[in-house]
């Protein structure tokens, strides 16, 4: 006994769901840094390719599974919702990686935060401080009920590899 109706538990249903669930915080990224003006840093970048891995891996799930003998269905939704599910949680660690910097709870990667190597001579310094990127890492831009964008990004990632580890079972559940 389910508690999720019949007509949802086609395997192409989560990969839809993950296809505009990952398009929908890559739209809204890009609204942020186009339209918000809040430039992404280098933590924000790396957040959004696995984004885009989804989308591709979604879209070409839903095309190759629509297109194929009922042998290959199954295959088909259980790898793309694999890789689904990895590329969630690749940006999920990424986003929580940036939220531990943004707290200052460690380093962000060089360039990204205000560490600087205060050894060098000052022309070293000087051109260190002109090549650092304006955008840092460990400062929040901008959030939403105490939760900065990496944190949301890190939320919303584990409910999208979740929904896709429901497709990996669900298209297992369902082998011809």
């Amino acid at each position: 006994m389910t508690f999720i109706p019949q007509r949802f538990q086609s395997p192409q249903i989560p990969m839809a769901f993950c296809l505009i669930a990952s398009s929908s915080i890559l739209l809204g990224a890009l609204a942020f840094e186009h339209i918000g003006g809040l430039a992404p840093c280098k933590l924000c970048i790396w957040q959004r390719w696995p984004h885009l891995a989804i989308i591709v891996m979604a879209a070409i799930g839903l095309i190759l599974s629509n297109s194929s003998s009922a042998q290959y269905k199954g295959q088909i939704s259980r790898l793309c919702c694999a890789g689904i599910a990895t590329a969630a949680l690749i940006t999920a660690a990424i986003g929580l990686y940036h939220v531990g910097v943004e707290l200052l709870w460690w380093d962000g990667p060089s360039g990204c935060s205000s560490q600087l190597n205060t050894n060098l001579d000052l022309s070293s310094l000087t051109d260190t401080l002109l090549a650092t990127p304006v955008i840092r890492c460990d400062e929040i831009a901008w959030q939403l009920l105490g939760i900065s964008m990496a944190g949301w990004n890190t939320l919303l990632s584990l409910a999208i590899a979740g929904v896709g580890l429901y497709g990996v079972l669900n298209s297992v559940k369902q082998r011809p």
